[in-house]
């Protein structure tokens, strides 16, 4: 593939802005400094290198963010910051959209791609991909309110009871709960169903991907060819 056309796909911006930053020698391919924008590259282990910084040629990305409270999930945030201040321009340039959303007073596991198929899949209902959630409660998580989950709560709209596919007491006031639809705000709305209220929430979990532990809020990485599989184990 041309160099141009290479630089543009991975986010540098378009065509001419391309062109020129090959002819303005900064742009190194492979560790060597290259000044023909019309180069062709074997995208095959191709690494680019501008202002110092490596970036190995994806044809799709797929990220992972642990996404702080107090951000949007939206490219034209109205009343936080967006997540995509969080993540290098090129990423943002080239498209990737979050892959479901959480409130702005949520935060934890977001997954985020240019894969629109990748995409579908993890949001589409029909899938019925499972995800699970840290609640933290108002009040003390009583057995009654436990099993009311697990059996299933009537929420407004919602034309049957939605039962939880999994409710663990992890403290007085803390659940792990794990869902299945992904409907609105569908956890506040069977906890308060359920007779409680959230008071804080993160996602952990989506179908056999868990929230790296060295992933602090706010930080982003790759997912690799095994985190993709253990994203569709149990999904």
């Amino acid at each position: 593939m041309q160099l141009t056309k290479i630089l543009q796909s991975q986010g540098f911006g378009v065509r001419r802005a391309c062109r020129e930053l090959v002819k303005a020698e900064q742009v190194m391919v492979n560790g060597v400094l290259v000044e023909d924008p019309e180069l062709e590259c074997d995208t095959q282990s191709l690494t680019l290198t501008l202002d110092g910084e490596d970036w190995l040629y994806r044809e799709k990305v797929y990220l992972v963010l642990n996404k702080p409270t107090g951000f949007e999930c939206s490219r034209q945030a109205q009343h936080h910051p967006s997540v995509f201040s969080l993540l290098p321009t090129p990423l943002t340039v080239r498209g990737v959209q979050p892959v479901g959303r959480l409130d702005q007073d949520s935060g934890g596991l977001l997954l985020l791609s240019d894969d629109g198929g990748f995409i579908h899949r993890y949001t589409s209902p029909k899938k019925e991909i499972g995800k699970r959630y840290r609640v933290h409660c108002k009040h003390p998580v009583s057995d009654e309110q436990i099993a009311a989950l697990l059996a299933g709560v009537q929420l407004r709209d919602e034309p049957a009871p939605l039962a939880a596919r999994g409710c663990t007491r992890v403290g007085d006031n803390v659940i792990d709960l794990d869902i299945a639809e992904g409907k609105y705000h569908q956890v506040k709305r069977m906890l308060a169903a359920a007779g409680n209220r959230v008071e804080a929430l993160q996602r952990t979990r989506i179908g056999g991907f868990e929230l790296p532990p060295d992933l602090a809020p706010g930080q982003w990485r790759y997912l690799e060819a095994e985190d993709l599989e253990r994203l569709a184990e149990a999904a």
